[in-house]
């Protein structure tokens, strides 16, 4: 098992907690906060609560998560560790000479969010192996890590870092110039700066400047950034057209990007006062919550369309796919068996107003079973493209038993009947040995060209004729066949 040390909780060390642990990585922790156990706690529920509902593969087993009482017990031995204490350099040196008292290989990646890093790696013994590895909150959900090496350090573990990072589901960028506040803080920190300003000088409150982005720009963002989203704005003429248009405004009085507010006490907790207002009566835990909400929402409609952040979560799924029974072919799965088409985690907003698995998602897991099915058969994309597929005529469900978010269901699939342009499938959801609901699916193939019923590949007929042929052998299923309505 691999390990991690995350040395410093809060949000952010909680958060690389959370995103370890969830994708199997034992994890050891070091925070002096008497409190720390309880509040990382609480951020690991919420990525348990979140981050498995982002893919449609299940995560791997927890890794464990263990709480020390130095930096040396939970420095010692890991592969990878984590520096996500206080942003002064000090603090950091003291925690580095500790860290390499104990260990002298695990690579060192600092959480910071704009020293330089060849500041910070100033009297380490080993100062080739840190880099910066500068992560987005909630950690857990938000893919994108900033790695920046130093001039000390080996670029061999950039490339380490970056395969590392990217087997956790996130997409690393290397910011290949070290400069401060690296790429992301450098443009959010123009923006929060510009924002400032315009509440000083009064022109708008903190909820009308939040609304300013997240109703318009923010949406553009989470798919594309400024400059793909300017480009689009130029129409035919792309970026040329917008610089030749607004370019010039560029040199207008509107901006003060180059002066900061004086943050008096009282600007202080004018802004304090709005935000507080803003939130209304929802606590931090509420208002996590509705984040999480939205960015798995937002997330899985991107990965749906292989698109941004999207495309690193597909990338992800197929990691998790690979060597495991849900990236097997046809002639590695037994003829003779029950075929496992589908294990995932019930995403947060797959459930409705009464708390459960919402009617049409069982029909969605179901449809994902048959999918998986066919590709196992050979109908696969590239089969699809060349013309041939099977589209479903009928179908059965029937719901037994509650599902919640949270809950990791199985489906397994069976062929009551393949042969010709027939395929006749049953699939049974389970949690563990819970019965959830079947699904029963009459489908037949068809040409793509003509929109009629005709005879699939030989290929695929005949991996479909070996598994009905061993499924026969099987006790047939309770409820296979049964109509509306039939007596139980």
């Amino acid at each position: 098992m691999k390990t991690a040390a995350i040395i410093g909780g809060g949000v952010i060390g909680g958060g690389w907690a959370a995103r370890f642990m969830l994708n199997g990585w034992d994890v050891r922790i070091f925070d002096p906060d008497p409190e720390a156990e309880r509040k990382i706690g609480e951020v690991i529920d919420n990525a348990r609560r979140a981050l498995p509902g982002l893919t449609d593969v299940v995560l791997p087993a927890e890794g464990t998560v263990t709480f020390c009482d130095s930096i040396a017990t939970a420095a010692q031995d890991a592969a990878f560790i984590v520096e996500a204490v206080p942003e002064r350099v000090e603090i950091k040196h003291k925690v580095y000479a500790e860290i390499e008292a104990v260990n002298t290989k695990g690579l060192i990646a600092s959480s910071t969010s704009g020293i330089m890093p060849t500041d910070l790696q100033a009297g380490m013994a080993h100062p080739e192996r840190l880099i910066v590895g500068h992560p987005f909150n909630p950690v857990y959900l938000l893919p994108l890590v900033e790695l920046v090496a130093g001039k000390q350090t080996d670029p061999a573990h950039i490339e380490t870092a970056r395969g590392i990072y990217a087997s956790l589901g996130m997409h690393p960028l290397h910011c290949r110039v070290e400069i401060e506040g690296f790429l992301s803080d450098r443009l959010q920190e123009a923006l929060w700066r510009e924002a400032l300003w315009l509440l000083k000088d009064g022109v708008a409150t903190a909820e009308e400047l939040d609304a300013a982005i997240a109703y318009g720009p923010g949406l553009r963002w989470a798919q594309m950034g400024t400059m793909q989203t300017f480009h689009l704005a130029g129409g035919e003429g792309g970026m040329r057209a917008m610089l030749a248009m607004f370019g010039p405004c560029l040199k207008w009085p509107w901006t003060k990007l180059m002066d900061v507010p004086e943050l008096t006490d009282d600007f202080v907790e004018m802004v304090g006062d709005q935000c507080d207002t803003q939130s209304g009566d929802l606590t931090p835990r509420a208002l996590e919550h509705i984040r999480d909400d939205n960015l798995v929402g937002i997330l899985r409609s991107l990965k749906a369309n292989g698109w941004g952040a999207g495309a690193t979560l597909q990338s992800h799924e197929a990691v998790l796919r690979k060597d495991t029974v849900h990236g097997a072919e046809a002639a590695d799965l037994a003829a003779d068996a029950l075929v496992e088409t589908a294990q995932r985690t019930v995403p947060l907003d797959w459930t409705d107003y009464n708390g459960h698995m919402t009617e049409s998602r069982y029909l969605h897991a179901f449809a994902d079973a048959t999918d998986r099915f066919m590709q196992i058969i050979g109908c696969d994309a590239a089969y699809i493209k060349s013309g041939g597929s099977y589209f479903t005529a009928e179908t059965h469900i029937r719901h037994i038993d509650e599902v919640h978010a949270g809950a990791t269901i199985t489906i397994r699939t069976r062929v009551v009947l393949g042969e010709g342009k027939k395929m006749h499938l049953f699939h049974e959801m389970y949690e563990g040995g819970r019965l959830l609901a079947t699904g029963e699916h009459f489908l037949l193939h068809v040409s793509l060209e003509t929109r009629k019923p005709t005879p699939p590949a030989p290929h695929i007929e005949a991996a479909l004729v070996r598994f009905a042929t061993g499924h026969a052998g099987l006790p047939a299923p309770e409820g296979v066949g049964r109509a509306i309505g039939a007596p139980r």
